[in-house]
């Protein structure tokens, strides 16, 4: 069975929620977990079986790719590291930063390596893992570096520690170089989380957007994935049954 979580700022985007009833909500719905939930909602989380499944480590524009940041992220991804491990958030999400200077990609490499690799050996020594995210920067984040499969695979490779892995995203991937079932299959053994919506426009997995999600479901079932699958769209509508939906699609059809 894939574990499914769902993420909490994009359910609650544009909406005024009773963060109690929406939680126990999504529990009944199917989902397993949570991501990047305040801190102080994790209790209430917890209470209605919800597994707290990611948190943020850094902004999104800043990271390791600059090695003069690295001192300071250092410190502050290692204080995250330590609230999710005190607080049994299983895994803390990184990000290579926006391009500096001319851009290029192979001493950003190699400065993600440089930096990251102090940050995941404390995660390991924590308990936590650490998650590099693959975002577009076609739409939604122009300039960030960590855009294709390959340099994050890169990364994670260069590291060398279960401690870090990638976030593969579905719709950011497909917006970027699509092909995404090849790619889940050519990376499996680096991805760690994977999130969905649906592309263009990061909504519902419905017939309204283009990737076919009962596909990859069926993919990761056949190379044994056993990592979370974290639904990170915006509802049209309720987000509860929209969840449901979503959820559906990764369940395995006709079981005994």
């Amino acid at each position: 069975m894939i574990r499914q979580s769902f993420a909490w700022w994009s359910f609650t985007a544009g909406r005024e929620v009773d963060a109690a009833t929406l939680l126990r909500e999504a529990a009944a719905a199917g989902a397993q977990g949570v991501e990047m939930l305040p801190e102080a909602l994790w209790p209430v989380a917890k209470d209605v079986g919800l597994s707290i499944v990611t948190l943020t480590g850094h902004t999104l524009e800043r990271g390791f790719n600059d090695s003069s940041l690295h001192a300071a992220l250092t410190d502050e991804v290692r204080h995250n590291i330590d609230t999710a491990a005190a607080g049994g958030c299983e895994a803390v999400i990184v990000f290579s930063g926006n391009r500096i200077g001319d851009g290029a990609d192979e001493p950003a490499i190699a400065a993600c390596i440089e930096g990251l690799a102090p940050v995941v050996a404390h995660a390991e020594a924590a308990g936590v893992r650490l998650l590099m995210e693959l975002l577009n920067s076609k739409v939604d984040h122009p300039g960030h570096q960590c855009d294709r499969t390959a340099f994050g695979a890169a990364v994670v490779r260069g590291v060398g520690s279960p401690a870090l892995r990638l976030l593969y995203d579905g719709y950011h991937m497909q917006l970027m170089e699509g092909d995404l079932s090849r790619t889940i299959q050519a990376n499996i053994d680096l991805i760690g989380h994977i999130h969905t919506a649906g592309a263009p426009g990061r909504r519902d997995l419905d017939d309204r957007q283009e990737i076919n999600w009962p596909a990859i479901a069926g993919l990761l079932r056949h190379l044994g994935y056993q990592q979370w699958v974290g639904h990170e769209f915006v509802p049209r509508g309720e987000p509860i049954p929209a969840l449901r939906t979503a959820i559906s699609q990764f369940e395995l059809k006709g079981a005994a």
